[in-house]
């Protein structure tokens, strides 16, 4: 769903194609085990990982969180890799995802921010 009003109705628009797979990712991602009703495997541990000391184990562990969450859940797309690094500075870690579409060989990227909230 994106917040952007349809000209024509007024309505929210729906959000499609590439977009769509980016959120998609984004959700899963931060969305627990448990909380997503009728659906409670659905999600990562990635943000109770956050809150975890991090060393070299627990940035491992975030991405291998990350990976198998999407390869559980994200069938519309092959993950390639999965990079992270600490910004111990601003208590955050930025996430980088390349994936291809399924069907298609282009590389595709996502990158977001991890933060404890």
């Amino acid at each position: 769903m994106s917040f952007k009003a349809n000209p024509n109705n007024r309505d929210f628009g729906a959000v499609k194609n590439e977009n769509a797979i980016k959120q998609a990712v984004l959700n899963l991602v931060m969305t627990q085990p448990g909380e997503k009703p009728f659906q409670y495997e659905v999600g990562s541990r990635v943000t109770g990982l956050l809150f975890e000391p991090y060393d070299v184990f627990t940035g491992e562990a975030i991405k291998d969180e990350i990976q198998s969450t999407l390869a559980r859940y994200e069938t519309r797309i092959r993950v390639t890799s999965v990079s992270i690094r600490d910004g111990f500075d601003t208590n955050s870690i930025e996430v980088n995802v390349e994936y291809t579409i399924v069907g298609e060989r282009v590389v595709k990227v996502i990158d977001f921010i991890l933060e404890r909230t």
